[in-house]
């Protein structure tokens, strides 16, 4: 999986899109992009204990085939096999399906292919509302700062708003700025896309919360890569 890069360049643009948005709007905007939002390593877990068990079904449903099996792999010498060594051996074979599935999937871009849509989702927005809460939320006097975060491995990205804006925004009113932002990270733009994004919401605040005397900078104009 390429890892996909900022430039100093991407990180000007994104700033310089912020403090221009903020000219114009009370509201503040925090910008971060994150290569990854989990480690998933949960998943592998669980793709090994379903493999297991389904192997455990399968010797379960047929035994007798595994017994011959055995006896064939041992070098015929033997007409019956025991129940100890029989189960013995089928003990092994799970371990060893378990060890090979946990291990497998310890290669990222194939945990990430099989971690299910729903999965990621997930995680990104639970990472991106903890970074909120830690770096955005209720730390404006009028509580109005919005958080872009974009979560690079899962090709997915949040906007979450502080409540004084939740209470006039509806969520949906974000849509044209996630359109530009993941529109420019598919063709390789990502810089482009968070500056887009950056300018779309400016606008939506600066129509609700157009800047008032006084009104200081709060929040890092910078665009934060974790």
């Amino acid at each position: 999986m390429k890892r996909v890069t900022l430039s100093e360049a991407d990180h000007d643009r994104v700033t310089a899109a912020v403090a221009e948005a903020e000219r114009h709007t009370d509201g503040e905007i925090v910008t971060m992009v994150a290569d990854r939002s989990d480690s998933y390593h949960d998943v592998g877990l669980h793709y090994a204990v379903g493999v297991t068990f389904l192997a455990m079904g399968v010797y379960a449903a047929f035994p007798a085939f595994y017994r011959d099996l055995i006896l064939h792999l041992m070098g015929g010498w033997e007409h019956e096999l025991s129940d100890r060594v029989f189960l013995t051996v089928l003990l092994c074979a799970l371990i060893v399906k378990f060890l090979a599935t946990r291990y497998l999937l310890a290669i990222w871009p194939l945990r990430m292919a099989l971690t299910p849509g729903r999965t990621k989702t997930r995680r990104v927005h639970r990472r991106a509302l903890l970074l909120f809460r830690a770096a955005a939320e209720s730390r404006t006097r009028a509580k109005t700062a919005v958080l872009i975060y974009l979560s690079l491995s899962e090709h997915r990205a949040e906007i979450l708003a502080d409540r004084t804006i939740a209470a006039k925004v509806s969520p949906e009113v974000w849509g044209d700025a996630m359109a530009e932002l993941i529109g420019h990270v598919r063709e390789g733009r990502t810089g482009e896309g968070m500056a887009q994004a950056v300018r779309q919401i400016g606008i939506i605040l600066t129509e609700h919360f157009p800047r008032s005397e006084g009104d200081s900078n709060e929040l890092p104009d910078r665009l934060i890569e974790l």
